[in-house]
């Protein structure tokens, strides 16, 4: 039995400014390892867990994901120029 049933693609929160915050978190933390146990499967990690992550995402949620792909930057966040401007809503 699942714990919890995923419907809809996340957009609000931290995702509502960037597609991936748990992969720049990742990025800090896998610079981290490569700085105390520098190799290449270190470094080798990241595109991969980044692909499937993305096919996963693509297949269980369609459409709706590629059009939150459109309006979400995937790792640099677009923060509001003025006040009152907000994340595109998917």
């Amino acid at each position: 039995m699942r714990w919890w049933t995923v419907s809809a693609v996340a957009a609000t929160g931290p995702y509502a400014r960037i597609r991936h915050p748990q992969y720049v978190a990742f990025v800090l933390v896998l610079f981290g390892f490569l700085l105390q146990w520098p190799t290449l499967l270190t470094l080798a990690m990241f595109p991969v867990l980044l692909f499937a992550y993305g096919r996963l995402a693509r297949a269980r949620f369609g459409e709706s994901y590629r059009q939150y792909m459109e309006h979400t930057p995937a790792f640099i966040p677009h923060w509001p120029v003025h006040q009152g401007d907000t994340p595109a809503k998917v």
